[in-house]
């Protein structure tokens, strides 16, 4: 079992109060906050080793250079993928997609080639392929989902089979409803018709083993800011033959081998996709990050954050007006356990809406008490018109959170909606 009283003692920003009131925390989907072991690091680098990365031959350079290859091997070892060089940092998941769609795309689709996409999709795995479908003619095809946010596979079977797909684009895990897609299902079916598999892995890396061998997926991409390290990083997983066959993303320092008036050569991977000076203090924070959250078993943290939303069924079915929305959304599985009212592949989050209350108004008023929530679109448009809402309020967890805040939040809800209710 997690020792949650130890883990909140290693966030310093739970020791602050909002309005008088503890903070509580548990908007996590948007950003977690960070352990003193990431925190410490990065002030150690900046205090002790600060310097450019594989471009001076004197102690800090060098320094700084091993912190910043050792974070790639963290990664590496974190993913399980066959080779170092396979991971590329990103200044975040955005980026990391959007090389993808720039570099691949513009090197391997061609007018009438088609890009799928799940309705579950973060507008980041949206806006790039969007993009491509306007500049070189990609289409850009939908699977769909029902009411409870499962994905329509004989969808994606009929794509496929129509012989033009060359990538498969999907979310492990929506930041909207928590639903945790058939991955490897999704994988497998795409490169039986010989079409490529990139997973947007943001939402899921800070609740679940990530192992892209056994994913079999051919690109893979995600923020440290979620995965309890800094912002400003963030990492993409290709395939080496993948990305030894894409042209650079970025031009610049860092990615050259040599460069003349008329002509440059590109760096190898994974330098040729690293344009600038890095993230170099960030890199070490993910790594301290990843180190930390090595210390946990995943079994423990999975059973935590179920039991975490667990709690925030029970406390939400009281809320009159409200729905949760996604798996068991009706209201009479609220209460009904896990096995019941709440889907297996749900994790991370839950999102509802309550009738007559709009949520930007809710929020504001927990804000106000030191409760943070989210509320809006979560940049996930297509979902929310596919269930008929155009905003939504989010509630999401990480390990540091207890049950008796998710207790204190619901009653908070309860109290806000009843006064905001016409």
């Amino acid at each position: 079992m997690l020792d949650t009283a130890s883990i909140r003692r290693q966030f310093p920003i739970f020791s602050r109060k909002i309005g008088g009131r503890p903070l509580i925390y548990l908007d996590s989907a948007a950003t977690s906050q960070k352990p003193l072991a990431v925190l410490d690091r990065m002030r150690k680098f900046y205090e002790e080793d600060n310097a450019n990365v594989h471009r001076g031959m004197h102690e800090l350079a060098e320094r700084s250079t091993a912190a910043y290859e050792g974070a790639r091997t963290a990664v590496h070892e974190f993913l399980n993928t066959r080779y170092p060089e396979e991971i590329i940092f990103t200044g975040n998941c955005t980026e990391a997609v959007n090389l993808v769609a720039r570099s691949w795309g513009r090197a391997h689709l061609r007018e009438g080639d088609a890009v799928v996409l799940s309705a579950l999709e973060h507008h980041s795995n949206v806006v790039p392929w969007l993009q491509l479908k306007e500049e070189l003619g990609v289409e850009v095809k939908w699977i769909d989902c029902d009411d409870h946010g499962r994905l329509r596979i004989d969808m994606l079977d009929a794509f496929l089979r129509e012989g033009n797909v060359k990538l498969v684009s999907v979310t492990a895990q929506s930041n909207v409803l928590g639903v945790r897609p058939p991955l490897g299902d999704i994988i497998a079916t795409a490169h039986a018709h010989r079409a490529l598999a990139l997973v947007d892995a943001a939402q899921s890396v800070s609740h679940h083993p990530t192992d892209v061998q056994a994913l079999d997926c051919d690109f893979l991409a995600f923020s440290g800011h979620k995965l309890y390290g800094p912002s400003g990083i963030g990492v993409l997983y290709g395939k080496r033959e993948h990305l030894e066959s894409m042209p650079p993303f970025l031009g610049g320092g860092m990615m050259i081998r040599e460069v003349y008036r008329d002509r440059f050569t590109p760096a190898d991977i994974p330098q040729k996709f690293e344009a600038g000076t890095p993230p170099i203090a960030e890199a070490a924070g993910l790594a301290a990050a990843i180190r930390w959250l090595g210390q946990f078993s995943w079994e423990n943290v999975e059973n935590y954050e179920r039991a975490l939303l667990r709690s925030a069924w029970e406390a939400l079915s009281s809320v009159n007006g409200l729905t949760v929305l996604g798996p068991g959304s009706s209201s009479p599985r609220l209460c009904s356990g896990l096995s019941d009212g709440m889907d297996s592949d749900v994790s991370g989050c839950l999102s509802f809406v309550v009738t007559g209350v709009h949520p930007h108004d809710l929020t504001e008023i927990l804000g106000c008490r030191g409760i943070c929530l989210r509320a809006g679109h979560h940049c996930a448009q297509p979902l929310h018109r596919q269930l008929g809402v155009t905003a939504s309020t989010r509630l999401s967890v990480g390990i540091y959170n207890t049950v008796e805040e998710i207790k204190l939040a619901g009653q908070a809800i309860a109290d806000a909606a009843g006064a905001l209710r016409p």
